[in-house]
């Protein structure tokens, strides 16, 4: 299958692509930076999200990830707004299987940044809407809504001894996720999931049952 994905660079968007990759899937890639990922299968666009008048012409997918976020730079534009206009352009129309939408445990809990929270809230609003919208084309719509994943984003937080101990204290199963590990939930919920659709499926290893949210001030 054709499999558009965003922000594939570095951390989960590149282990999704990568994942697709290996599975014999073509992938698509857009992010604002070059990509390190060298596949006969793989066509990287650089471009940003936010800019709408230049995305790439691409055609027949048949499966949308919208991975690209950021945290504390302009969050609703990019975690919401172009996530909303990528996924109008690409994914609700006719021939589309699956979308699925890169969220946040913060989503559910509050217990982030004011910008962030509210933008990957609505990405979770977003998402049963997009569900129902592309339900009469037989396609399926979710999100995925991780918790600490071991990304570069969190380099800051995983290097301090002291707030990474703080922030075991309140995981239950003291570690946080690989990007490997949600890739592989992204490629369940988009290609082995069928019939699920308009959830926001909640991957954090518990960490959302406390409630506090533990970072750099």
């Amino acid at each position: 299958m054709n499999v558009l994905i965003t922000g594939t660079t570095r951390g989960i968007g590149k282990a999704i692509a990568q994942l697709f990759l290996d599975k014999g899937h073509t992938v698509f890639g857009i992010d604002r930076q070059p990509s390190s990922i060298y596949h006969n299968h793989y066509t990287h666009y650089i471009c940003d999200v936010r800019d709408f008048e230049h995305l790439p012409a691409i055609s027949d997918i048949h499966i949308l990830i919208n991975n690209a976020g950021t945290q504390n730079e302009q969050d609703i534009d990019i975690n919401l707004k172009a996530l909303i206009h990528l996924t109008e352009t690409y994914g609700v129309r006719e021939g589309i299987r699956s979308i699925l939408n890169i969220g946040s445990a913060s989503a559910h809990t509050g217990s982030e940044f004011p910008e962030y929270c509210a933008s990957k809230g609505g990405v979770m609003a977003y998402t049963k809407n997009v569900a129902l919208r592309v339900a009469p084309f037989g396609a399926i719509c979710n999100s995925l809504d991780p918790g600490g994943v071991l990304t570069p984003l969190n380099d800051c937080v995983v290097n301090d001894t002291e707030l990474w101990a703080q922030i075991m204290d309140e995981t239950p199963l003291k570690r946080w996720a690989t990007p490997e590990e949600i890739a592989e939930w992204a490629y369940f919920l988009t290609v082995r999931n069928t019939f699920c659709t308009g959830q926001s499926i909640l991957v954090d290893g518990g960490e959302s049952i406390n409630y506090n949210f533990v970072w750099k001030s």
